[in-house]
């Protein structure tokens, strides 16, 4: 009996850690994984929050884009830090990856996270954000920023009348490449109608003391955006345009253009112009198709936004993360410069969406329902 007793108790305790064992094995990660079996994963992805529209949209089309996928994910979420970023990617290099695909929260910062995926031999491919001054890229697939920011601006110039419009300049974070990039090319727009007096600068000092110069340097942009950051918060956007608001002259209101980043900033700052009864009419930018400011464009909140199909910026992604797990070299279209590196990319085109082809761009192309939406002709 007694052997038995000794024999039977080693059988349990086998038996009870092994349960441990599968239980500490089977939590979930804090934002879902695609798909794929087998105790790695062989593509990690990092974005960087899930506060902003933009970035949970993007969740769901890579979600929808692995569904077919031979090859296991894993999808986190840095909820912007860069702290939280770098455990984000060690999580995913014990993992076993061997592709990252990361937008960083701060492109400089995360530098260091991708440096340590590239010592376990990971490809590193940056996503729709640069990631700066390191060697540790290998790719990055992006729509055209500078496109973007030109396709802003010029469609404030398209449709302002007269002279002395006073143009009111916003811009994204100053930790984010995207946000240079973007201001970047409306200011090349832009500048030779402030010069000549078309357009006026309304809330920037900063900018008019540049007004004169066609070509900024790095050091001329990082002045001016860090004078008109919203840092991607509508509530910063909000406060801002408020603040502007208050101090500006009957002469800087009445008929307005204004240079928002993108939708979610737009639209607190569309509430704050639309609030004061001496501007008459405002123009206003966005980017990112979100479907809230899909409605301010039917409502004729905003003016416009930039559509960034994410369906096809996630496919090229894919793709190349594929062809790296196939042996193969992906097919780039161009190259970025990050401050250390030519960084091989693949761009996506940007296409301008307004009240007159919403619905040709975003219903008819299937990227949103039309029930999603009211006053939609």
């Amino acid at each position: 009996m007694g052997k038995r007793f000794k024999g039977f108790t080693l059988l349990l305790m086998v038996m009870i850690f092994a349960l441990i064992a599968a239980g500490c094995n089977s939590g979930d990660s804090d934002s879902g994984s695609g798909s794929g079996s087998g105790s790695g994963v062989d593509v990690g992805i990092i974005l960087p929050t899930k506060d902003e529209p933009r970035w949970v949209q993007d969740e769901q089309r890579f979600k929808d884009a692995l569904a077919d996928s031979d090859y296991s994910t894993e999808i986190l979420f840095s909820q912007g830090s860069s702290a939280k970023e770098k455990e984000n990617v060690e999580a995913l290099l014990n993992k076993g990856i061997k592709v990252l695909i990361i937008t960083p929260h701060d492109g400089a910062a995360a530098a260091a996270a991708v440096e340590a995926a590239k010592k376990d031999d990971v490809t590193v491919i940056a996503y729709d954000r640069l990631i700066t001054d390191t060697d540790a890229v290998d790719y990055y697939v992006t729509f055209d920023s500078l496109a973007v920011g030109a396709a802003q601006a010029q469609y404030l110039l398209d449709n302002i009348e007269g002279s002395g419009v006073p143009l009111y300049l916003y811009a994204g974070a100053a930790s984010d490449n995207n946000a240079f990039l973007f201001f970047e090319g409306a200011w090349k727009v832009l500048q030779p109608k402030i010069a000549d007096g078309t357009l006026v600068i309304a809330n920037s000092s900063e900018a008019e003391a540049l007004k004169d110069s066609a070509d900024l340097s790095r050091e001329d942009l990082g002045k001016i955006i860090g004078q008109v950051t919203t840092n991607w918060d509508p509530n910063e956007a909000k406060n801002k345009a408020q603040t502007h608001l208050t101090a500006a002259s009957d002469a800087q209101k009445g008929d307005v253009a204004i240079l928002a980043p993108n939708d979610g900033t737009a639209r607190s700052i569309a509430d704050v112009f639309a609030s004061d009864s001496a501007v008459t009419n405002y123009l206003l930018t966005g980017q990112d198709a979100e479907k809230a400011s899909i409605q301010y464009i039917i409502d004729e909140k905003q003016s416009m936004t930039v559509f960034k199909d994410v369906r096809t910026l996630v496919e090229d992604a894919m793709g190349m993360a594929i062809e790296v797990l196939d042996g193969n070299t992906p097919e780039t279209t161009g190259t970025y410069d990050n401050g250390q590196v030519e960084v091989k990319a693949k761009q996506t085109d940007v296409i301008v969406v307004d009240k007159e082809n919403v619905k040709q761009e975003l219903i008819d192309s299937e990227y949103y329902d039309a029930s999603e939406f009211t006053g939609l002709e």
